[in-house]
């Protein structure tokens, strides 16, 4: 994979160089930072899962915007749904991950890889994803993709199998001449044909075939995120779901509401959010050290040796991507459990020197908060055990800054289009809907649900019981009314 990354990346430099191109070159990591090219072809591992890094990091630059730290980041493409859950504007990191699964989306059926990344949910539930009925006769959606080609029924390529696109059309949360902005027209006779096979078999209209799809697709998605939030020792009630990617506006409101949460915020450019937080990404490289050994006081001298060899190897990296040495800055932690145990927790380790630092009153505490806080109860009385040391070399966090819209007291009745039929299950049938252009929608703008605001690449479905604020920066916030 080195060689081919590096010959890739390589001809990359060589052909934006021979058009003009004369800046340094970065490329996303996956646990949420950007570095050179030249260091990207040293560890190309590192570059897995990059894309949906950038993602998390936009959910938390949009969680800083709004004044919400604690979120789940909800990303839905083509071909699957990925979930991430941010505490405190962090996001949960990781440094297991699986290639090459045998069964992609099921735990353990691949290689494991010892990279740092951002902790993701991934499963196979996008716009693509393809229903079918299995031997016991029960509708099942994905993991197998339409991918972009053929595509849809509805793309009018080629395709036949009914896809969760296809439901979205004809549950008319799709508006067939306004996908793309209008540049490509979606075709209903052929979704409905491809969905007509699906409800043959089913038993049922197209309709209800096509809800079942959608119900199908949501509570494959809210199973996931419940069980990727608990074991986060996080509570969805007391979080907001941020959705974006193509599809994922269009789902939000069904997982939030089901997973009972605070709401749920939109923001502008749904489809393309995951490029906006690879701009919010500092230049930051993680460096780690095996070192397993009993944490007693007399040995937390030897981590501060370990620990400034690895801020040398910080200090030459971001070096090499035009850091200065007075904007650099170095996070330690280390991964620790309890002497016995077979799995151990990142602790963070914000001392300068361990020779002054009290294990009880200093390392202890810090350990049990974090344990406490993700299993709910700390072994007070059993030792400690360190298995690897951590280091985390940044550069300054880029400030990126959002054109605002102003506020012109006008009623959000100017921005509707039209109305259309729109499936919704908390009403059980199609509700004539108001259909809000986002671009006229201005800064303090409120209305009720139901409704469905569209923008060139990405649609918001807003249920019943909900009311949607739009802010200075143009993302949708909905807040929720339970019943």
């Amino acid at each position: 994979v080195q060689p081919l990354t590096e010959r890739y990346l390589h001809n990359l430099q060589k052909d934006l160089t021979e058009h003009g191109f004369r800046h340094q070159i970065y490329l996303m990591l996956s646990s949420g930072g950007i570095t050179t090219l030249e260091t990207a072809a040293r560890f190309p591992v590192r570059l897995i899962e990059s894309g949906p890094a950038a993602g998390v990091l936009a959910a938390i630059f949009y969680g800083d915007l709004t004044g919400n730290p604690n979120l789940v980041s909800f990303d839905m493409g083509g071909t699957t749904a990925k979930m991430c859950v941010i505490k405190k504007g962090q996001p949960t990191m990781s440094d297991d991950f699986e290639v090459a699964r045998v069964h992609r989306f099921k735990r353990g059926s691949g290689l494991p890889v010892r990279v740092p990344t951002i902790e993701l949910i991934e499963i196979g539930a996008g716009g693509g994803s393809i229903a079918h009925v299995d031997e016991l006769g029960l509708l099942k959606v994905g993991p197998e993709s339409s991918g972009a080609d053929p595509g849809p029924a509805c793309y009018g390529q080629g395709g036949t199998q009914p896809t969760v696109t296809d439901a979205d059309l004809l549950l008319g949360y799709l508006n067939p001449d306004y996908f793309l902005g209008g540049r490509m027209s979606l075709d209903r006779a052929a979704a409905e044909k491809a969905m007509g096979t699906l409800a043959q078999t089913l038993g049922m209209d197209i309709t209800a075939a096509a809800h079942g799809i959608y119900q199908v697709v949501n509570e494959n998605m809210i199973s996931a995120t419940r069980v990727h939030v608990a074991e986060r020792g996080a509570d969805p009630r007391q979080l907001k779901l941020i959705a974006f990617g193509g599809a994922g506006p269009v789902h939000a409101h069904e997982i939030a509401r089901a997973l009972k949460m605070q709401g749920y915020i939109c923001p502008a450019g749904a489809g393309v959010t995951s490029a906006l937080g690879f701009l919010t990404a500092p230049v930051a490289f993680e460096f780690a050290r095996t070192y397993i050994a009993r944490v007693t006081q007399d040995k937390l001298a030897d981590l501060d040796a370990i620990y400034a060899e690895l801020e040398e190897q910080g200090r030459a990296t971001l070096a090499e991507a035009g850091v200065p040495a007075d904007e650099m800055t170095f996070e330690r932690k280390a991964d620790m459990r309890h002497v016995g145990q077979g799995h151990q927790i990142g602790v963070e380790l914000p001392f300068d020197s361990f020779a002054e630092i009290s294990l009880e009153d200093d390392i202890k505490p810090i350990f049990y908060e974090r344990y406490d806080e993700i299993y709910g109860y700390a072994h007070r009385h059993l030792e400690l055990e360190i298995t690897t040391c951590r280091l985390t070399a940044s550069g300054p966090r880029p400030r990126v800054s959002l054109q605002e819209v102003t506020d012109q007291g006008a009623s959000a009745d100017v921005a509707v289009k039209g109305k259309r039929p729109v499936f919704y299950s908390e009403v059980g049938d199609f509700t004539d809907t108001p259909i809000y252009d986002r671009n006229l929608l201005a800064a303090g703008m409120t209305f009720p649900g139901p409704a469905v605001v569209e923008e060139k690449d990405s649609t918001a479905v807003i249920g019943p019981n909900a009311t949607v604020l739009v802010d200075a920066n143009s993302n949708l916030i909905v807040t929720l009314h339970r019943d």
